[in-house]
């Protein structure tokens, strides 16, 4: 299943907030075993969102949005999905009386711009909307001669997208892709030659690996850190994905040999630090002349 995600507000573009919301989803959709192939941002913009979704759709199975589900004239991520689908939103009065409930609840008088909250695309499931105001959706969608894809709309406030996402969206996908997998990544840290030439060193092994497709590399610049190799596994279960990653790290380490000091999230000072402490030395530091 191809999974791909939209973020929506236009304060994202202005970089007025940093979109961690994507990187958070991409990130638990991977450990679910589900392939997110894009991520894109839009502006509360009607043509824009419209045009963002028909193209998730045209490409991906599972399009989840994220963001422009408030009370607020430019919260429309609902009116946007209900015009894609073709239908009419309606009210629905459970959620409706939840959102009065939970004013009520904090002794606050409920603005009735809230109530926009409630309407939903017709057809749609309404994810329960605690702790916050806004439900969350999960609206099913087919194009006349295509299989069934599904839409979901989560707030965009992390907490609240979060509750949402792991309690169900990723059950829902994984139960209709009706698959069980896990993907994972292992990163070996490089010091001493370039990106261009670790590509060259490892081209014939990337060749290799882009003619099976699982697992995958990819180099990461990271400055005064080096550069990182990235490999990416996809199996059927925790234990086969480990193999697998051990298995590329030792053919890796037989190209790279020392070039390769440390994995994941070891640094150059700590893996310094481990030989010192296996060779039995001691590293002593002298400040001196600092006025």
């Amino acid at each position: 299943m191809k999974c791909e995600i939209i973020a929506v507000g236009t304060e994202l573009l202005l970089g007025q907030i940093v979109d961690t919301n994507s990187s958070w989803m991409g990130e638990h959709l991977a450990l679910a075993g589900i392939d997110s192939h894009y991520q894109t941002k839009v502006g509360d913009n009607w043509d824009r969102i419209e045009a963002a979704v028909n193209l998730a759709l045209d490409r991906s199975d599972a399009v989840i949005m994220c963001g422009g589900l408030g009370p607020t004239q430019d919260d429309i991520t609902r009116e946007v999905i209900a015009k894609v689908m073709g239908v009419e939103l309606v009210m629905d009065e459970v959620i409706a009386a939840r959102i009065e409930e939970m004013f009520r609840m904090r002794g606050r008088e409920m603005p009735a711009n809230n109530l926009r909250q409630a309407m939903v695309p017709a057809g749609a499931v309404a994810i329960s909307q605690q702790p916050g105001t806004a439900p969350g959706l999960v609206v099913p969608f087919a194009r006349e001669g295509e299989s069934e894809k599904v839409l979901y709309a989560v707030p965009g406030v992390p907490y609240e997208m979060k509750e949402m996402f792991l309690g169900t969206i990723i059950p829902d996908l994984q139960q209709r892709s009706g698959e069980t997998a896990v993907i994972d990544s292992r990163v070996l840290r490089t010091w001493g030659q370039s990106e261009s030439g670790l590509a060259e060193m490892l081209a014939s092994r990337m060749k290799e690996l882009d003619d099976v497709g699982n697992p995958t590399l990819a180099f990461l610049a990271s400055g005064v850190e080096g550069i990182k190799v990235r490999v990416t596994a996809k199996a059927s279960d925790g234990e086969l994905v480990e193999a697998m990653l051990d298995e590329e790290e030792l053919q890796l380490r037989k190209i790279l040999g020392d070039l390769v000091f440390a994995v994941d999230e070891s640094t150059m000072e700590s893996t310094v630090l481990n030989l010192l402490e296996a060779s039995g030395l001691t590293l002593g530091v002298v400040e001196t002349i600092t006025g």
